[in-house]
């Protein structure tokens, strides 16, 4: 394992130029402190977990202390926000601090949030407060914990530097990680500021870096515009899947990558909700919870269009009709798998939505439901489940129609039933109320909630002693929490 002063940098997108990024130091915070660090995201530096106990750590993710190689840039790229285009973003509080390859021979973006004011700050202040890096943080390791493409939180450094939004609040600093944090936006920056160099480089640099076996393809662009497709078909199959909802679908906001990237006001269904919205200032509903399947292939058609320099629309129309195919086949493998079954059969997709709309109408918890299908045989649980639904008369019909698919499935034995459904259907999820149970005692000064939490949400398949009470439905209050951009 690593001490933090032997991390090796490569930075690849540095070296890019001026045209991609600006220099720019990190606004250091007032007493920094450590709220919560990740071990697994450690590991990915392989970097010794205890030295998250050491002054060095917070001073380096706090802003007062840089590695010498280290080269901090804030990233240019534009996009377009509920649907209008705006011209030039930007990291307005955001620092690409350098990529790390560790032993495996990987490179990681260390990206540390709430650095302090960059060129593309927009009239902002450059921070982030305390409740938004804890939110992204537990976010992100628990998304990687239940399968979901994302990326990774290192760690959450407190301080006493006021900060002013609602309220005044705390600064704080989050260093988040990933292969790469090159988004559509940056594509669609170059693209309509009429920069087909710096687009042509930048096309470049994300195939060979992140896409290398394109190369070996025909029409290497096309080749990766297709699995860019493929990526986030997927991605938005597993978030539909677990009822997760991103919140702010703005192309700035998608990774080329196809991971779950800048959270915002996101949340977990508790009960199923279809049209559930999760951002109070989306006022349309362009990013509820239905919406995200269509606005992800909206999405891709923006991509799409900037890179019309490199491939002809014919070929780019026929890639992004794989998206809706996609996505269908892989939401419906994940709901099979949910629901215990092993096989197909064609009426799959009419049990699922059976299921839904019956959920919908009765308010029923999207995960425990799942959950406590799994816990005995079929015919016991949707006996337990029936009382959590309004239209028995429809939920007695479903079930019957269940336990027969199961049976046609095969008889694998209770036990086998149990462990492999327990192993796609988590019993603990980030629930906006477990957020902010452990935000506002952080904010009090007591970081334990938070940590326990995060320990919780790392193993949310697993049973756990103890840990009873982030397993049950919301409490009323808990429910309905509006959550903002504002951070």
């Amino acid at each position: 394992m690593k001490a933090l002063d032997e991390l090796t940098f490569d930075n690849r997108f540095a070296r890019l130029g001026d045209a991609f990024s600006t220099h720019v130091l990190p606004e250091p915070l007032d007493a920094p402190r450590l709220v919560v660090a990740s071990e697994a995201a450690m590991a990915l530096l392989d970097l010794d977990p205890a030295v998250a106990q050491t002054p060095v750590f917070a001073e380096l993710f706090g802003g007062h202390k840089l590695w010498a190689e280290a080269e901090p840039r804030a990233m240019v790229y534009s996009g377009h926000q509920f649907g209008g285009y705006t011209p030039q973003l930007g990291d307005g509080r955001g620092l690409l601090l350098g990529e790390v390859y560790n032993e495996a021979g990987e490179h990681w973006d260390l990206h540390l949030k709430g650095a302090g004011m960059t060129p593309y700050s927009r009239m902002g202040d450059g921070r982030a407060v305390l409740r938004s890096s804890i939110r992204e943080f537990l976010a992100s390791e628990a998304l990687y914990a239940l399968g979901i493409p994302s990326s990774r939180a290192l760690c959450v450094i407190g301080s006493d530097t006021p900060v002013w939004r609602e309220k005044q609040e705390r600064g704080a600093m989050l260093l988040r990680m990933a292969h790469s944090h090159i988004r559509f936006g940056h594509f669609e920056y170059f693209y309509y500021t009429k920069k087909p160099e710096q687009q042509a480089l930048l096309a470049e640099h994300v195939l060979n870096l992140h896409y290398p076996e394109c190369r070996e393809q025909p029409e290497p662009y096309l080749a990766m515009f297709r699995e860019i497709v493929e990526r986030n078909a997927e991605l938005i199959a597993k978030w539909q899947a677990y009822g997760f909802c991103h919140g702010v679908m703005n192309t700035d906001n998608m990774s080329i990558l196809g991971i779950t990237f800048d959270f915002g006001p996101f949340a977990f269904l508790d009960d199923f909700d279809a049209h559930f919205i999760c951002n109070h200032s989306d006022h349309e509903g362009r990013y509820s919870f239905s919406n995200q399947v269509p606005i992800g292939q909206w999405n891709l058609s923006a991509l799409a269009q900037a890179l019309t320099p490199f491939i002809s629309v014919d070929a780019l129309k026929e890639a992004l009709g794989l998206y809706l195919p996609l996505y269908q086949a892989n939401y419906l493998d994940l709901m099979r798998r949910r629901l215990g079954l092993t096989t197909a059969e064609d009426d799959d997709q009419h049990l699922v939505e059976r299921l839904l709309k019956l959920m919908q109408n009765s308010g029923v918890d999207y995960t425990l439901f799942f959950r406590r299908l799994g816990d005995e045989s079929a015919a016991l649980a949707v006996t337990r489940l029936r009382d959590d639904f309004v239209d028995l008369a429809g939920f007695d019909a479903w079930a019957e129609q269940y336990k027969a698919r199961v049976a046609r499935d095969g008889d694998y034995g209770e036990e086998q039933r149990r462990a492999r459904m327990h192993a796609v259907n988590p019993l603990y999820i980030l629930r906006n109320y477990l957020a902010q149970n452990a935000i506002a005692a952080a904010e009090s000064g007591d970081y334990n909630e938070v940590r326990r939490l995060h320990e919780v949400l790392s193993r949310p398949f697993e049973e756990q002693a103890g840990m009873e009470q982030y397993a049950q439905r919301p409490p009323d209050w808990g429910k309905h929490l509006e959550i903002s951009c504002s951070s």
